[in-house]
């Protein structure tokens, strides 16, 4: 069945109850309940406290399944979203899904250029935008020949596009009748090769329920929890996660700031129970208590449950840190790739504390071994290459024959990530066959990087690698190498690459030699061993 069948079923039996709390602290408008309103277009999208229920996200949810179905989009369509977080989220995800159209997350953090990328490599036929992405979108929509309904989600919608308060509000909330069957195609998200060049992986309806019952079941959400949602949506770290909630009917809180004030009072006031966390913002909250900005006994902790971390590897010490102040509070690790419908194809668990440093074992219903390069098994404690089968396995790439045949052998995901296992089964990381950088939880491409510093005149070659840092795990550093007589200061480099997204500007320059190998291939592993914090720091 179809995750929305979960939807009707919440809004059947528990209408009136909560189902998301949006907070934005960083606004000065009122705290204000979406029920105080009879039509959407009515609604204040900017205020520091939202709700919906249950019965309203199910209900709008229907109004943008008929929106999409009166205007031609169904079975086979391409709904893309690039939306920060915030409650419209949900009902027009759930909405698309629910028209039989396949759902497009797009990450809010790329370039109008990657963004055109993404529209253009799934011919996406509408698109949903926020005001954060209104001049971006106004610059490209011409070049979006696919795209034949742009819907605008803030007020002052550009003259092209449609406006979701208003033309969604005046849908009726009517139940919609496309049979989805599990096979159907629902969702694609974006990951990306170590080229940069982003991929898109298609998903059907029984991998994104097959998730539902994985985050449930490794979690054991309950009616009475309430789940802390502050990664970005887009992600399916947070969305999946997020899909225990789904299954318990119990409710959530988006969080719209990562300032460790904002998530301590978000968990004491809004008694949170299971928060789903990455590395920096552990680090974040761990160094305000012992700087003395923050203090742990002024906020209500006691029903905080469980702390859960995933999307990039996770150090020992960062943990033993948090139990000292936690110790009663569960911890658990998900490893997870968009490719398996995110986190759970291997996790921790709550019980193997002794573990930490491991990524654990086989999430429910899933099989993980690793393999040599010709996709043996190899002996406990080899390190190989990570592979794992399950029911969130993806269909394909789409649209890529080449790149789907490379990954999925024999019903296995080659992960690309290399580990072993030890003698009780739990698998570790020892590093990435990929060439990314993950710094924050964000995935950074080197070669986006490097082709754009190869722009300026002086450089003659340059690669990108992931550096130790104690915050972020991993930030990108560049080895510049210049010409012969000529000169580049670090301020130059600084500036050319303001023209990149913040997260991915290099924080550190080094001009050094380039090594490269007899085909041509930079000798990355050298650089990282010259430059990158040693292998005893780097803690997967």
């Amino acid at each position: 069945m179809p995750i929305t069948d979960l939807l009707r079923r919440n809004a059947s039996q528990n209408g009136s109850g909560i189902a998301m709390v949006e907070i934005n602290p960083r606004s000065d408008d009122a705290a204000i309940s979406w029920s105080e309103y009879e039509t959407i277009e009515s609604y204040p999208q900017s205020a520091k406290r939202r709700e919906m229920t249950w019965k309203f996200l199910d209900e709008q949810s229907d109004r943008v399944a008929n929106f999409l179905l009166n205007r031609g989009f169904g079975k086979g369509s391409k709904i893309a979203l690039l939306l920060m977080n915030g409650l419209e989220w949900f009902p027009i995800y759930f909405g698309a899904l629910r028209s039989g159209a396949m759902v497009v997350p797009i990450n809010f953090r790329n370039t109008k250029e990657e963004t055109l990328g993404c529209i253009e490599l799934t011919q996406a036929d509408a698109l949903f935008f926020g005001p954060e992405f209104k001049n971006d979108i106004t610059a490209i929509a011409d070049e979006l020949p696919s795209v034949k309904t742009f819907v605008f989600v803030g007020p002052d919608s550009p003259d092209f596009a449609e406006s979701y308060f208003s033309g969604v509000g005046e849908e009726n909330a009517k139940d919609t009748e496309v049979p989805i069957s599990d096979e159907d195609d629902a969702a694609i998200y974006f990951t990306s090769g170590t080229t940069g060049l982003p991929k898109a992986i298609l998903q059907k309806h029984s991998n994104l329920l097959s998730v539902c019952a994985t985050e449930q079941t490794h979690h054991g959400q309950k009616e009475d929890d309430v789940f802390l949602c502050l990664a970005p949506l887009f992600h399916t770290g947070s969305m999946m996660h997020w899909l225990g909630s789904l299954v318990s009917c119990s409710g959530a809180v988006l969080l719209r700031d990562a300032k460790p004030e904002s998530i301590l009072s978000a968990v004491s006031d809004e008694g949170i129970t299971i928060a789903f966390m990455l590395v920096p913002w552990v680090q974040d909250i761990l160094q305000a208590q012992e700087n003395g900005s923050i203090d742990f006994t002024n906020y209500k902790l006691d029903q905080w449950r469980l702390m859960h971390i995933g999307a990039q590897p996770v150090p020992a010490e960062l943990i033993m840190r948090w139990k000292r102040y936690f110790p009663e509070q569960k911890y658990d690790t998900n490893y997870g790739l968009s490719e398996a419908m995110g986190p759970g194809c291997v996790h921790l668990g709550v019980e193997n504390a002794h573990k930490i440093g491991a990524i654990g074992k086989p999430g429910t219903a899933w099989q993980a071994r690793i393999v040599d390069e010709s996709g043996n098994p190899v002996e406990q404690g080899t390190i190989g290459e990570l592979t794992v089968k399950g029911p969130g396995v993806m269909k394909c790439y789409y649209n890529d024959e080449e790149s789907t045949a490379a990954s999925l052998r024999g019903g296995w995901l080659f992960t690309g990530d290399m580990g072993y296992e030890d003698e009780d089964g739990f698998i570790f990381l020892v590093d990435r066959k990929k060439d990314l950088v993950i710094s924050g939880g964000e995935n950074i491409y080197p070669i986006q990087i490097e082709d754009h510093i190869r722009l300026m005149d002086a450089v003659k070659d340059v690669a990108v690698i992931g550096a130790y840092d104690k915050r972020l795990v991993e930030i990108p550093i560049a080895i510049v190498a210049l010409k012969d007589g000529r000169k580049c200061s670090n301020d130059e480099l600084e500036a050319h690459c303001e023209a990149l997204p913040r997260y991915k500007r290099p924080r550190r320059f080094i001009f050094d030699d380039v090594p490269r190998s007899p085909t041509g291939k930079i000798e990355k592993p050298k650089l990282r061993a010259k430059y990158g914090g040693g292998a005893g720091k780097r803690n997967f």
